[in-house]
């Protein structure tokens, strides 16, 4: 397998994804506090609020992320670069799995009423 023209681009690439979901998750957010609060009241502003913490977390990561795929990309050899990526992954499958607690309690609180 032959390496590709710069190996740097990887990280810059993962970094604007993470970027593109931050966004994302903040233009949902601000999204739903203006749909959600009407309908389930308090709450709404609680569910958006936490996907707004959620889109600045995940901004930070992509800078991380890119400091430290970029650091990767010269440790190659090393066999301890592998666990510096692991930390944001864990982080954001803890916050993603949070955030479908908070959605699923919040359907089944509206389907009771």
């Amino acid at each position: 397998m032959t390496s590709p023209a710069d190996p740097g681009l990887q990280a810059e690439r993962t970094s604007l994804a993470w970027r593109r979901t931050a966004l994302s998750v903040a233009v949902g957010s601000l999204l739903a506090i203006r749909v959600l609060p009407p309908q389930v009241g308090p709450l709404g502003y609680a569910v958006a609020l936490l996907g707004l913490l959620w889109s600045v977390d995940l901004a930070l990561t992509a800078r991380r992320r890119y400091r430290d795929g970029s650091r990767l990309v010269r440790m190659r050899d090393d066999p301890d670069s592998r666990t510096v990526a692991a930390a944001p992954i864990a982080r954001t499958a803890a916050i993603a799995g949070v955030l479908a607690v908070a959605a699923l309690t919040l359907v089944v609180v509206l389907a009771s009423r």
